[in-house]
């Protein structure tokens, strides 16, 4: 009887330490042990020679996040341990935690940024006692199902700076997202510095969606080196978007002679592609945005070309295009445009993503990326696999995170009666992928996108991004088959005031109790008609 009880309180006591795990997304395998592990505010910490940049960030993190000091020390007193187990694949880590002290275990960088994470949040949610936390013991085994799990900011449309990018990539890194996408050009504003053509920004940085006369506002160079530092330090790769041959308003604006037309609702909305100025000139804002990104790829966009191509069947130049290259439409002349700039990045030692209207465009396998945006032409997504293309799954539905979360929601978008509540997001590429077969393969991952026609604050941008951001996290971290969104909320709800706590105007889907932040719309009328 006493062993039958003594069972019975240490099962409750494993239950209740369990409990206050809330680890986002959850972890591939997780057990819980027996007691806890007590650490004060300054304790040391040693790794093999390999980590010494992932102790540096630790430390940061530790001081930054939880007011610990850590100090260097012999692997017999120190109470936490980074090793080297090759034996892991990429990203994957292990974690455990004992009455003695922390051990994370990873192949490289990566993954001892992943550990970092769900030791974070262990921390976040541990009790404390003065200065001491009381850490439950436990073992995490994990590793993602996708090795892209991304988030798209679009500054073009509104612009909101260095420091919120920051606090962004805090919570992608939080939420081990690796992928940001940065959407810095388009018919608004221009906002990458390049110097061989300074007017992109001076002149094409003025303005935003809602006011074209909105003061200058772009990034410099050191501002993008700076912020890709940042990323990198916290395993996310910044992959910038140079939109071609449409949404190019804001560039020919700046330099008028590599304007291809538009039309009276989208004016000068195509670069010209019969000119052999506008190939070199965008050669040369390339060979700048891959000196300054390291990633390998570079999207080109291609997507909604037809908004302003029209232009282009009274266009001279254009119809002797047509006729020496043998070219037969206008979305012809697209797909000629993206080879010829593909080629260029090639030349450059990159790679391309396009958006799916490319699917037919002829690009090299080997060095194009699909993102397959329209979830309404599913045709697109079956196209790109049986052609053998690597894509990225960020359909509007459920992935856009400028449609509305909740059905009474007033701002921002719907597609007739469909919007993005948390579930869908987290419940989206699980099993539903297991109907490709094969193909499943070619998918590297999947993103939410964040268009900001309707975002015109920081606050409408967290209420849009938070919580979803965990959901996204969610489904691209756990295979179909580890999701459970009631679990999944019983974690949320003990992340939300870690929202709170660091000024985040969040939406709570438990009870909405936050109105959503109004906007200024332009035009609804225009909104609703860009697909994008």
């Amino acid at each position: 009887m006493k062993r039958k009880l003594v069972f019975i309180i240490t099962y409750l006591l494993i239950q209740n330490v369990t409990a206050q795990i809330a680890i986002i997304p959850q972890p591939l395998a997780c057990k819980m042990g027996q007691g806890e592990l007590k650490l004060g505010g300054n304790f040391g910490v040693t790794g093999d020679a390999v980590f010494e940049s992932s102790l540096h960030y630790l430390r940061k993190l530790m001081l930054g996040r939880f007011g610990i000091s850590t100090y260097a020390s012999l692997e017999k007193e120190a109470k936490m341990i980074v090793k080297l187990d090759s034996k892991l694949q990429h990203e994957a880590y292990r974690l455990k935690i004992d009455r003695k002290g922390i051990a994370i275990y990873a192949s490289d960088r990566s993954g001892i940024v992943n550990a970092l994470a769900s030791l974070e949040q262990v921390f976040t949610g541990a009790e404390r006692k003065g200065n001491a936390f009381l850490l439950p013991v436990l073992n995490i085994e994990d590793k993602p199902q996708f090795g892209w799990r991304g988030f798209m900011l679009d500054e073009s449309r509104h612009f909101f700076g260095k420091e919120k990018v920051k606090s962004l990539l805090d919570w992608m890194a939080f939420y081990k997202l690796n992928k940001f996408h940065w959407h810095l050009t388009d018919e608004p504003a221009w906002r990458l510095s390049i110097q061989k053509y300074p007017w992109l920004t001076q002149v094409g940085g003025i303005g935003n969606y809602l006011d074209p006369y909105a003061p200058v506002q772009y990034y410099s160079q050191a501002d993008i080196s700076e912020i890709i530092t940042y990323a990198a330090e916290r395993n996310i790769e910044v992959i910038p978007e140079i939109d071609m041959p449409g949404h190019a308003t804001a560039a020919n604006r700046a330099y008028p002679f590599l304007s291809g037309g538009g039309n009276e609702k989208h004016p000068d909305f195509t670069f010209h592609p019969a000119k052999n100025t506008t190939y070199t000139f965008l050669t040369d804002v390339l060979r700048e945005v891959k000196t300054l990104f390291p990633s390998v790829y570079i999207h080109l966009g291609g997507d909604e070309v037809a908004f302003g191509s029209d232009a282009w069947d009274n266009d001279i130049k254009v119809q002797e295009l047509k006729k020496t290259v043998g070219l037969k439409s206008n979305k012809e002349v697209e797909e000629y445009f993206i080879r010829r700039m593909a080629d260029s990045v090639a030349g450059i030692n990159g790679k391309i993503i396009v958006w799916d209207e490319m699917v037919d465009a002829k690009l090299a396998k080997d060095q194009t990326v699909m993102m397959w945006w329209r979830h309404d032409k599913p045709e697109q997504l079956n196209k790109i696999l049986d052609k053998g293309y690597q894509v990225i799954l960020t359909p509007r539905l459920p992935m856009y995170f400028d449609f509305v979360q909740q059905e009474n929601h007033k701002y921002g978008r719907k597609w007739g009666r469909g919007f993005n509540p948390l579930q869908d997001v987290f419940d989206f590429a699980g099993s539903q992928l297991d109907s490709l077969g094969k193909r499943k393969k070619q998918v590297l991952g999947i993103q939410a996108n964040l268009w900001t026609e309707t975002v015109t604050n920081v606050s409408r941008l967290d209420y849009l991004v938070f919580p979803r951001i965990a959901a996204l996290a969610e489904a691209a971290w756990v295979p179909g088959t580890g999701r459970n969104f009631d679990e999944f909320a019983k974690k949320l709800k003990k992340h939300l005031p870690l929202y709170r706590d660091q000024g985040l105007y969040y939406f709570d889907p438990f009870k909405d109790s936050n109105p959503e932040p109004a906007v200024i719309k332009k035009s609804q009328k225009q909104y609703i008609d860009n697909p994008k």
